[in-house]
C-alpha cells in the first residue's frame, strides 16, 4: 500500500489556514496546519511530512527561521513559501539559503496556483526520496 503523503501549512493568519483547509479538501494528500513556527516544530516531531508551506512574516519565529530549522533537521522535506508580502531580496535569500522549491503569492487566484505547485512538490519529493534510498541502504 502506498504511504499517504502529507503537506504541512504554517501561517499565523487563521483565516488563511481555514481557506486552505476548505480549498484542499479534495486533494489526494493529508494536510496539517499550524499557526506559528513554534507549533510547527512540535508537529514536525510527531508527523511524517513531505512538503512544508510557510508564510514568511509571522510573530515569534519568522518563516525564514522555520525554513532554516526544517532544512537542518528535516532536509528531505520540500520547502515552499506562501506569502502576501515579500521583498525580492528576502525571497531570493530564502531560495538560495533555505532551498525553497517554490514561492506562491497570497492572492485571489491562490488555489489555481497552489494546487499544481503542491503536486509538483510532492512529485519532486518522490523523485528525490527514491533516488536517495539506495545510498541510505548502503550506509
Amino acid at each position: 500500500m502506498e504511504k499517504k503523503r502529507t503537506v504541512f501549512f504554517v501561517d499565523d493568519e487563521e483565516k488563511i489556514l481555514r481557506s486552505l483547509k476548505r480549498g484542499l479538501l479534495d486533494e489526494p494528500y493529508e494536510t496539517l496546519f499550524a499557526n506559528s513556527g513554534k507549533e510547527a516544530i512540535e508537529i514536525l516531531k510527531r508527523n511524517d511530512v513531505n512538503v512544508i508551506v510557510t508564510d514568511m512574516r509571522m510573530p515569534e519565529m519568522s518563516g525564514d527561521e522555520l525554513l532554516r530549522i526544517v532544512k537542518e533537521q528535516y532536509p528531505h522535506i520540500v520547502r515552499m513559501v506562501l506569502s502576501g508580502y515579500m521583498q525580492v531580496s528576502t525571497l531570493l535569500e530564502a531560495i538560495s539559503e533555505e532551498g525553497v522549491f517554490r514561492y506562491i503569492p497570497k492572492s485571489s487566484e491562490l488555489m489555481e496556483e497552489l494546487k499544481p505547485a503542491l503536486r509538483e512538490a510532492l512529485d519532486y519529493y518522490e523523485l528525490y526520496s527514491k533516488r536517495d534510498k539506495p545510498v541510505e541502504q548502503l550506509e
